[in-house]
């Protein structure tokens, strides 16, 4: 499949290191929140080499630092070290089986630099074999010492912006009536099970947008602006009156079941379709702000835009149409403020390991949404109609 052109979220985003490898997305974005600096190539000539006589010794380059003892005031505050470091053990040895991997030995060395080398290890071997893993804390109350990690889901600082307009246009196209009718049961699964915000409900991010535009249309009397925005309240109530039947999801089996394909495209709508449906029988409960996060605000200081987020709410939502005038302003305006947010928020999952069971979370349901999202989004942005052919 060729990915549609994107283009990142903000300019500095600094929530976490980007990877070597990346995915090409599917749909729209906005500037990225942090960029790397490129490095200087180097001369096709090597320099000449300074250093050492050849027979000075080099075994200092064999050696392996230990690391410097950075968690101790917070170790160091137990006043029973016999029992903080049996709960350390208990902790790390369920953490281990949790994520299959195996600790260093680290208990013949003192207290508390045992533990702090355990974590130095077991953070260094998460961050290498778990691919969502983002932070692990050493929790101490007044009963026991446990250890919790935390798993972030990368979005990819995308835009996750599903159009409806060419959604209309297919229903209103003879041929691809039932190709839309099917695309229609995976919007309606998407509105009313995956909880994805419509742009015409007024508790939206995006309705305040478009609100705001239309402001701006009756002040400059701008006529292109009035027309497209007026197109987008009227396919939008009509989309969404759609999206709202239950019936849309009772005859979802049904509808593709009974399909038949006439082209590729087709076959695409279909092979969406199907990934929804699973989706929806797999987790019928789930939606998209499960593991969504309330982010800890600075409550003195209210003009502190590092210490704010980018709701998940904000980047995944329907919108009218990521085409034309309209939506270019809106984007820029999405631009604008995203840039004065310090990092975004995402799917994450703490998982407590103590005494109580560590439920067996994962990303499944959002890895397998968040592609959905980003098919279906490039699907409708590449809709054309077949009334001419």
């Amino acid at each position: 499949m060729t990915y549609a052109q994107t283009h990142h979220i903000g300019n500095h985003h600094n929530t976490r290191t980007e990877t070597a490898t990346t995915v090409a997305p599917t749909v729209r974005r906005v500037r990225k929140l942090a960029t790397k600096t490129k490095r200087h190539k180097p001369s096709a000539k090597r320099q000449t080499a300074i250093g050492t006589d050849y027979n000075a010794t080099n075994g200092i380059l064999k050696c392996t630092f230990l690391p410097k003892l950075k968690e101790t005031k917070t170790v160091q505050a137990c006043t029973e070290t016999a029992k903080t470091e049996r709960d350390f053990y208990q902790s790390l040895s369920k953490l281990a089986e949790h994520y299959n991997i195996e600790p260093i030995q680290s208990q013949h060395y003192d207290y508390p630099y045992n533990i702090v080398l355990g974590m130095w290890d077991i953070k260094k071997q998460l961050k290498r074999n778990c691919i969502h893993w983002n932070d692990l804390r050493l929790i101490q109350d007044r009963k026991k010492t446990f250890l919790t990690s935390e798993e972030r889901y990368d979005t990819g600082t995308t835009l996750y912006y599903i159009p409806i307009v060419p959604l209309f246009k297919m229903l209103k196209d003879p041929k691809r009536k039932q190709t839309a009718q099917l695309l229609i049961s995976v919007c309606s699964y998407l509105y009313k099970t995956a909880n994805i915000p419509y742009y015409r409900e007024q508790e939206s991010y995006l309705y305040w947008l478009y609100e705001m535009h239309q402001d701006w249309a009756e002040d400059e009397e701008n006529e292109e602006l009035k027309r497209e925005l007026k197109q987008a309240e009227l396919i939008g109530n009509i989309i969404e009156q759609k999206l709202f039947n239950r019936h849309n999801l009772t005859f979802f089996k049904q509808r593709l079941n009974g399909f038949k394909s006439r082209d590729t495209f087709d076959d695409e709508c279909w092979k969406i379709a199907c990934n929804a449906f699973a989706l929806y029988t797999e987790y019928p409960n789930a939606n998209v702000f499960r593991n969504a996060t309330i982010p800890e605000q600075d409550p003195y200081n209210d003009d502190d835009y590092d210490n704010e987020t980018i709701g998940m709410e904000k980047y995944i939502s329907f919108v009218a149409d990521v085409k034309g005038w309209l939506y270019g302003h809106i984007e820029n305006c999405i631009n604008s403020e995203f840039n004065e947010y310090g990092a975004m928020d995402e799917p994450t999952i703490s998982k407590r390991f103590d005494s109580n069971i560590t439920t067996q979370t994962n990303f499944d349901f959002e890895s397998r949404l968040f592609a959905l999202l980003n098919d279906l989004s490039y699907l409708l942005n590449n809709y054309k109609t077949t009334e001419n052919e």
